[in-house]
């Protein structure tokens, strides 16, 4: 029984199970059913083909590592030939086959740990030859299954021979002091060392240099001063990067290989590190000679500098509107607050999740967002992950933000704080978090300190409960379309891609385009033609990616080159499976009338084709804009009832009404005023007369 070498945990090899995957190996056997599957190996690019890119694990394994498992544009890696890389290895199939999925740690620098997979070692096996140097010995024992640790020779950062001849000299210095047993004189010696301490570190932070200034001094040594954004262990050193109110940097400190420097340091602390600059695999980092934590008026100084600076590169450059729309304009400084909120996270290294409905406005909103966030990643950041680790799109299941996705939010926030030291995230609630609905899951959210901003259209809840609302509605007034919101907001967050999201707000409406949305989008190259089109794409993608948060295709659709084939494609998909399905349920729409009100109901279980193009939503919406002898389509689908008309029928009022007539049918309204309503299946036809009788009384 050994101990794991990241935790210290028992376990039969050198890494338990809960840290595996923070190791990465090295493969020294000669056939694929060798390889264990989950394991982050080393790897060489073999080449490329149009579904992938095929990588060498070890000498005789070969694997795919297939386009869609890499969270971008494969060629936008920049990979050649010949280039080491990080995989993991998902499966081995009969065939000896390999399945590669992406590590979005490609640095040895971002495992906490390396070791050699080699199938033929036994648990206490000797080192293989060659590598029995008493050095090597200390670090390089086996695993019980049979793997051995990578020698410390291939760890990222590397320390020369001048800090052993200083150690050495300061021991010796110790030693003689030691010997001396004149009090007088150790006294004399302490003061002196005293005031060469003090003058150290006055020369040291009148000389701090700012880290944006840190390419000007490269080999040669520093003061840097600002607040840790996180810590992580490696095979080697310890990796702290440190965050002024000019930009971050690394900075790895060395005590002993695997051993983590300065443990009494944490995320969070304002501290002053003195070391020298350097610059590998094109990146700049601080080797540390000296890192302490800074503490009252010290420590008080930096904060004070940093809140300014940050204060002033999170505030919007512009609060210029992108068209005139006047319930926009109403909360404009709600977005300002809202957009202040987003850029701070960005400079404070905070990743932003966008969690958006599965909607044309959701993605309408949730893509600008994230358009407007990657440039500020690419400019804020060293690392060449940057964009893909600081902002996450993620679409949501349902029109609202539930416990289940909140659980499963805090569930990776946690795995990240624990694996990584990384900060809590700042989720962006697109198109859901206004209601009540959303408050348990923003209250969980809340209790692990998890700030929330959510923006939308439709009818605010005062229950929400988020950290900053965008809403320009209350109560009793129509929605506004969120893709429009969302929009003003990513201009707001950057405004040099106001230009790119010029056509946006005219995608997100089904119809009545306000005009001033329309005439921005003219000065564009999308034709109205083209956009409806767009309209029509985006709404089928946002039905096959409602579980998926890649953001190529809809990047491509929405930005892609002139060339419009793309989009005619998928639109025509759209059209075809729409049409397939209103058709198939038109011939049953059961018409019925009441005082006046003329009422469609559809059964949508039993006539339409269950998990297919459209979903309900859109189908109901598609059949209503058909119908002109109606004037409420009501739609029920299981246990659920939506509705559909030209008049302000508030939803939820129905359902709170018909809930007190139907008490046993467990009737609960969901959402906003254009929402729906859930109620026990066995009660069915008597709540849907319930809520005829509704939405004629109100509108009666």
């Amino acid at each position: 029984m050994g101990t794991c070498i990241i935790c210290g945990s028992s376990t039969d090899g050198r890494v338990c199970d809960t840290h595996e995957e923070d190791v990465a190996f090295e493969f020294r056997g000669d056939s694929p059913d060798q390889l264990t599957p989950g394991r982050y190996y080393k790897g060489t690019i073999d080449g490329f083909a149009e579904f992938g890119a095929f990588v060498d694990i070890g000498d005789s394994v070969t694997g795919l590592l297939h386009r869609s498992e890499v969270p971008g544009r494969l060629e936008s890696l920049g990979w050649d030939a010949g280039d080491e890389v990080y995989v993991q290895v998902t499966d081995v199939h009969d065939n000896e086959n390999v399945d590669l999925g992406w590590s979005i740690r490609q640095d040895d620098r971002d495992f906490r740990g390396h070791l050699v997979d080699d199938p033929s070692a036994e648990s206490d096996a000797e080192l293989p030859e060659g590598d029995d140097s008493d050095d090597e010995q200390d670090t390089e024992t086996s695993t019980a299954d049979g793997g051995t640790p990578v020698p410390e020779d291939d760890a990222e950062f590397e320390f020369g021979d001048e800090a052993e001849d200083a150690e050495a000299e300061d021991e010796s210095e110790a030693e003689t002091e030691a010997d001396e047993e004149a009090e007088a004189a150790a006294d004399e010696a302490e003061v002196a060392e005293s005031e060469a301490a003090e003058t150290e570190s006055e020369e040291s932070e009148s000389e701090r240099v700012p880290i944006a200034d840190l390419d000007n001094y490269v080999d040669e040594r520093v003061t840097i001063e600002g607040e840790l954004a996180n810590a992580r262990q490696t095979s080697g050193p310890t990796v702290f990067e440190l965050a002024d109110e000019t930009g971050a940097v690394d900075c790895a400190a060395f005590v002993e290989a695997g051993v983590r420097a300065y443990p009494d340091i944490e995320a969070g602390d304002v501290v002053r590190i003195v070391g020298e600059v350097e610059r590998r695999r094109g990146e700049l980092q601080v080797e540390t000679e000296d890192l302490y934590e800074l503490e009252g008026t010290d420590a008080q100084s930096v904060e004070a500098r940093m809140e300014d600076a940050l204060t002033e590169r999170a505030t919007p450059e512009t609060t210029e509107l992108l068209a005139e729309d006047d319930a926009v304009e109403a909360v404009t400084d709600d977005l300002v607050n809202a957009a202040t909120v987003i850029r701070r996270a960005v400079v404070e290294a905070r990743p932003v999740i966008v969690r958006h409905t599965a909607t044309v406005e959701g993605y309408v909103a949730g893509t600008a967002i994230e358009r407007a966030l990657l440039p500020l990643i690419r400019d804020e950041h060293e690392r060449e992950d940057a964009e893909y680790h600081y902002v996450d799109r993620r679409p949501l299941d349902d029109a609202f933000y539930t416990i289940d996705d909140a659980t499963g939010d805090v569930t990776s926030m946690l795995e990240a704080a624990e694996r990584h030291d990384e900060k809590h995230p700042l989720f962006v609630l697109v198109g859901a978090g206004s209601t009540s609905e959303s408050t348990d899951a923003i209250d969980l959210l809340d209790i692990y300190d998890a700030d929330t901003v959510a923006i939308d259209g439709g009818y605010t809840d005062d229950a929400a409960g988020a950290d900053v609302l965008v809403s320009p509605t209350e109560a009793g007034e129509n929605p506004v379309n969120t893709g429009a919101l969302g929009s003003q907001l990513a201009a707001f967050v950057n405004d040099d891609v106001r230009e790119d999201l010029s056509h946006l707000p005219a995608v997100a409406y089904w119809a009545d385009t306000p005009d001033a949305y329309a005439d921005l989008a003219a000065q564009t190259h999308y034709s109205p033609d083209t956009l409806a089109d767009l309209r029509d794409a985006i709404a089928l993608e946002a039905f096959y990616q409602s579980y998926e948060d890649k953001r190529e295709l809809i990047s491509d659709l929405l930005w892609g080159e002139a060339d419009d084939s793309l989009i005619e494609h998928v639109s025509e998909q759209f059209r075809e499976r729409l049409e397939t399905e209103v058709s198939t349920a038109e011939p049953h729409l059961d018409v019925r009338g009441q005082d006046g009100v003329a009422f469609e109901t559809l059964d949508v279980d039993a006539y339409t084709h269950e998990y297919d193009f459209p979903p309900v939503d859109l189908l109901l919406d598609a059949l209503y804009r058909r119908r002109d002898r109606a004037d409420v389509l009501v739609g029920v689908s299981g246990d659920e009832i939506r509705v559909r008309s030209d008049d302000a029928v508030d939803v939820r009022a129905v359902g709170e009404t018909v809930a007190d007539e139907l008490p046993e049918a467990g009737v609960e309204p969901r959402g906003a005023r254009d929402g729906r309503i859930e109620f026990l299946s066995g009660e069915k036809d008597a709540v849907v007369d319930a809520v005829v009788d509704a939405i004629t009384d109100q509108l009666a």
